[in-house]
């Protein structure tokens, strides 16, 4: 595995970041919320990158994994610029974004910023979640306390429960991307389970509407959850990240 390294962000929190060198368009995994740099798919990716001799970066936003920073601190604007600053300090190159779950709409986020984008995978891609989701669930106790106390408590299918800020609900407003086309002028490959219980087939099909390019595609995977995490599901990612980036 890649030594872990560390540069200062954008808003002072150190980000840790992972750097494997090799040819090609550098390949960027950026995971999900809550989730961090040290997942299944973000570490066998790095792996699978070094057996190919392709150049491959994953990361930790502020608040996630060995960055620094608080969670319930940070919103998508955030963690989208500091995935910015990590990209810039470490790739000179053409860059293969994939985002896994929320690192979908990171990277939705970054294509539209970033000038040299040459491939984007979609991993169970979680775009405007906080206001489609989140927002879109709430029961009108829940939208009164985190306007009013500036935080609701939400359970966990897969840890404990977490909080969702006033700031992430009216950050995740102005950085929706599903509101307006999405250009991506390179290869798009989203792939999504159909037992995924995160994110709907309708997300996934709202996104492939939303995206106006060349070259998209959209896998359904039956049986799939939103982990995408098995051998053939992490097969599929190596397969799409091939089509879009070489």
């Amino acid at each position: 595995m890649a030594e872990i390294a560390f540069i200062d962000g954008p808003r002072g929190d150190r980000l840790a970041y992972a750097y494997t060198g090799g040819d090609g368009p550098c390949v960027v995994f950026l995971s999900g919320y809550r989730s961090d740099m040290e997942g299944t798919k973000a570490v066998h990716l790095e792996a699978w990158a070094e057996a190919r001799g392709r150049a491959f970066l994953r990361l930790d936003y502020a608040g996630h994994g060995q960055s620094g920073g608080i969670f319930e601190l940070g919103c998508i604007g955030d963690w989208a610029a500091d995935a910015e600053a990590v990209i810039r300090h470490v790739c000179t190159g053409p860059v293969v974004l994939v985002g896994s779950s929320m690192g979908g709409w990171i990277a939705s986020i970054l294509a539209r910023r970033l000038k040299s984008v040459a491939g984007f995978v979609g991993i169970a891609a979680a775009p405007d979640f906080t206001e489609d989701g989140f927002w879109a669930s709430f029961s009108y106790e829940q939208r009164r306390q985190v306007m009013e106390d500036g935080q609701v408590l939400l359970p966990s299918a897969y840890e404990d429960p977490y909080v969702v800020t006033r700031k992430l609900i009216e950050d995740g407003r102005r950085n929706l991307v599903l509101r307006a086309s999405l250009r991506m002028n390179w290869p798009v490959r989203l792939l999504q389970g159909t037992e995924d219980e995160a994110v709907t087939r309708a997300t996934a099909l709202t996104l492939l509407d939303h995206i106006e390019g060349p070259d998209v595609s959209l896998t359904l995977v039956k049986g799939a959850d939103h982990r995408f995490s098995t051998p053939d599901c992490l097969a599929l990612v190596e397969k799409a990240i091939i089509e879009v980036g070489g």
